[in-house]
């Protein structure tokens, strides 16, 4: 994929070579970063382990494992331990995607220090 700072590119000012050179680095930075982000899913259980959710960034659930053992469970409380793991699977998934983005957000005003 080619950038509008492409069109720039043998300018004649080394400077402003420079700086086009840098701007390409990051933007191909970036959409390394949007694609890893994508990728992003959370992981997480109920307290015995028997239910184990996946889910998106968005906090869709794309993966339920139960164990057999959790069918013995009663209605109510196998609802409450599937959502007690898509629920720490959903912040699993935005501390991934916090890591991913940390580093490109450190320093800017966008940083909120924590």
């Amino acid at each position: 994929m080619t950038s509008p700072a492409d069109a720039l590119r043998g300018s004649g000012d080394e400077e402003l070579d420079r700086l086009l050179e840098q701007f390409s680095g990051e933007i191909t930075a970036l959409e390394e970063l949007q694609g890893r982000i994508a990728g992003v899913r959370g992981r997480g259980a109920d307290d015995q382990g028997r239910v184990i959710a996946e889910t998106s960034l968005t906090g869709a659930l794309v993966g339920l494992t139960i164990d057999p053992r959790a069918m013995r469970l009663g209605s109510a409380e196998l609802a409450e331990a599937v959502l007690r793991a898509a629920g720490q699977a959903t912040a699993d998934a935005e501390r991934q995607a916090q890591e991913l983005v940390g580093p490109f957000l450190a320093g800017t005003p966008l940083d909120t220090g924590g």
